[in-house]
């Protein structure tokens, strides 16, 4: 790692033996991941019942990579374990862990995008002050997009009427239906029909 590793307990009594299963999880996540720049990790008690015995444990990991921030969190009773924290920690760090795979595969190109999903579409509207703009995909639909989903484009080469390869978010946000990546036209898109 770039940075050193920080860890951070809040509202909690230190644990030698939780700060050392937390070290030994992240000493993993580096030999499986030698591309992460720093780690965060916070210990907390998140809410405490009134005459509660066990007080929870909260955790949370932040790892970052280049290019993005991974963070997984979680909190539970403690478990008939020696400190009693051995689960939530388990369930953090094999999230973050998943998440950095994940990440990896999209890297290598292990993940390979459906072609189905992408679609021709051409640029309709630009807003250069605020970064975005509006694609027509067939059937006349508009999707908003935004500076932060263009893949191999500059914003400031855009025009409209330039034609482009888009995939569909699978929700809406608050300017509609939206797009989650905005590319180069491609030879292996469907065009429009209509």
């Amino acid at each position: 790692m770039q940075t050193p590793l920080q860890i951070t307990f809040r509202n909690i009594e230190r644990s030698e033996a939780l700060e050392g299963r937390i070290r030994d999880r992240v000493g993993r996540l580096e030999r499986l991941h030698p591309d992460i720049i720093g780690c965060r990790v916070v210990v907390e008690t998140p809410y405490r019942s009134p005459g509660a015995g066990k007080v929870p444990v909260g955790l949370s990991v932040e790892v970052e990579v280049p290019g993005r921030t991974m963070v997984s969190k979680s909190s539970e009773e403690p478990r008939e374990t020696k400190d009693g924290t051995g689960r939530v920690v388990t369930t953090v760090f094999d999230a973050i862990e998943r998440q950095l795979e994940d990440a990896r595969r999209i890297r290598r190109k292990d993940v390979k995008e459906h072609e189905a999903e992408m679609e021709a579409g051409r640029i309709v509207r630009l807003f250069p002050e605020e970064r975005y703009g509006f694609v027509e995909v067939s059937g006349g639909t508009n999707l908003f997009f935004s500076e932060t989903v263009l893949q191999g484009l500059d914003f400031e080469a855009l025009d409209s009427g330039t034609m482009v390869a888009v995939t569909r978010a699978s929700g809406e946000g608050p300017m509609g239906p939206q797009a989650s990546s905005v590319r180069r036209m491609g030879e292996s898109i469907r065009m429009p029909s209509g």
